[in-house]
C-alpha cells in the first residue's frame, strides 16, 4: 500500500508517521517539502502531488488549527481547511485511492449536554468551525472513498499543549484560573494515529464502512477539571515538581473573551466507531497520564 501523508510536522501527523508505517510505504509531507509541494495553501500545487505520486490512500493531517486566529483571516482557512482538501478529494476520486481526512467538534453548535453523534445537524459558530464543515462537505461530494474522523481537544508529548501550560503556570502562580464551562474529552495524537490504522486495514477488506465517525477517548471533563487532574497527576509522577499553585479556581467562558466562539458542549458519542471498527475507546486520563510519563 502506498500512503501520502499530508501534514507530517503537526501533531497527529508525527504519530500517522509511526502508525502508517506497518500499512505501506509513506510519503510524508508537510507545507514547507521540496521534493513534492505539500503546501495548502496552494491547492494546484497539492493536487499536483497526488497526480504524480498515485497513492492509493491519501492521509490529510494538515489545517489551519488556529482558531482565534482564522477570524481574522476566513480566506486563507477556507482555503487550507476547505479548498485544499477538497481538491485532494477530487483527485483521490480519480485515482480510486483512499482519503481519510480530521475534522473537529467545531462543526457544532455547543449547545446541550448529550454527546453529538454523526447524524446530528452541524451549526458551526466559527470560521473554524465552518472551514472544516465544508471540507467534510466537499470530501463526501466528491465521490472518494473516504474516512473522517471528528474528534477533540487533541494533545500530544511533542510541541505544546494545554497540560504543559499548566504544569508550567502552576509553578509560577499561586492561583490559576480555568474555565469549567466547556466540557469534551482530551484525545491523544496517538490514539487518533492508531485507530486511522486500524480503520484503513479494515476498509481495505469491507469499503462499506467508509464513511463519517466520531473519535474522541472516553470519558468527559472540563478544561478546569482537567487542569486539576494534570497537576495532581505530575505531582506524584515527579516528587521534585514545585508547583505552588494552591487553587485552581473555576472560571465561566465569559471571563476569557476571545475572537472566535468556543462549544461549551464537545462531547462526541463514539458509539458508531466502536461498533463499526470493533474498538473500545480507553479513557482519557489513561492517556493524559501517558503523556505526562513522557514529558515529565
Amino acid at each position: 500500500m502506498n500512503i501520502l501523508l499530508f501534514g507530517k510536522g503537526g501533531q497527529v501527523g508525527w504519530e500517522l508517521q509511526r502508525s502508517l508505517s506497518v500499512l505501506g510505504t509513506v510519503t510524508a509531507l508537510d507545507f514547507d517539502s521540496t521534493d513534492h509541494c505539500g503546501d495548502f495553501a496552494n491547492p494546484s500545487g497539492v493536487a499536483d502531488t497526488v497526480r504524480a505520486l498515485r497513492p492509493d490512500v491519501i492521509v490529510n493531517a494538515a489545517a489551519h488549527t488556529a482558531v482565534d486566529k482564522a477570524e481574522t483571516e476566513p480566506d486563507l482557512a477556507r482555503t487550507l481547511n476547505a479548498t485544499t482538501p477538497g481538491a485532494i478529494a477530487l483527485e483521490a476520486a480519480k485515482l480510486g485511492a483512499w482519503m481519510v481526512h480530521y475534522s473537529t467538534d467545531y462543526v457544532f453548535d455547543g449547545s446541550g449536554s448529550r454527546p453529538w453523534v454523526e447524524t446530528d445537524t452541524p451549526a458551526p459558530l466559527s470560521v473554524y468551525g465552518r472551514t472544516k464543515r465544508e471540507s467534510e462537505q466537499r470530501i463526501a461530494e466528491s465521490g472518494a472513498k473516504h474516512l473522517i474522523l471528528r474528534t477533540s481537544w487533541v494533545y500530544a508529548a511533542r510541541g505544546g499543549n494545554f497540560a504543559k501550560t499548566m504544569l508550567r503556570l502552576a509553578q509560577e502562580r499561586d492561583r490559576l484560573t480555568v474555565i469549567d464551562d466547556q466540557w469534551g474529552a482530551p484525545t491523544g495524537a496517538d490514539l487518533l494515529a492508531d485507530v486511522t490504522a486500524h480503520a484503513l486495514r479494515q476498509l481495505q477488506q469491507r469499503p462499506q464502512d467508509a464513511g463519517l465517525y466520531h473519535c474522541v477517548a472516553a470519558g468527559e471533563t472540563n478544561w478546569n477539571e482537567y487542569a486539576k487532574y494534570v497537576i495532581a497527576r505530575a505531582q506524584l509522577m515527579q516528587s521534585a515538581i514545585n508547583i505552588i499553585a494552591k487553587e485552581v479556581a473555576p472560571v465561566p467562558t465569559s471571563a476569557f473573551p476571545t475572537p472566535a466562539v468556543r462549544p461549551h458542549n464537545s462531547r462526541l458519542n463514539t458509539g458508531k466507531l466502536q461498533a463499526t471498527f470493533g474498538l473500545k475507546m480507553p479513557h482519557w486520563q489513561a492517556g493524559v497520564a501517558r503523556m505526562l510519563a513522557e514529558i515529565l
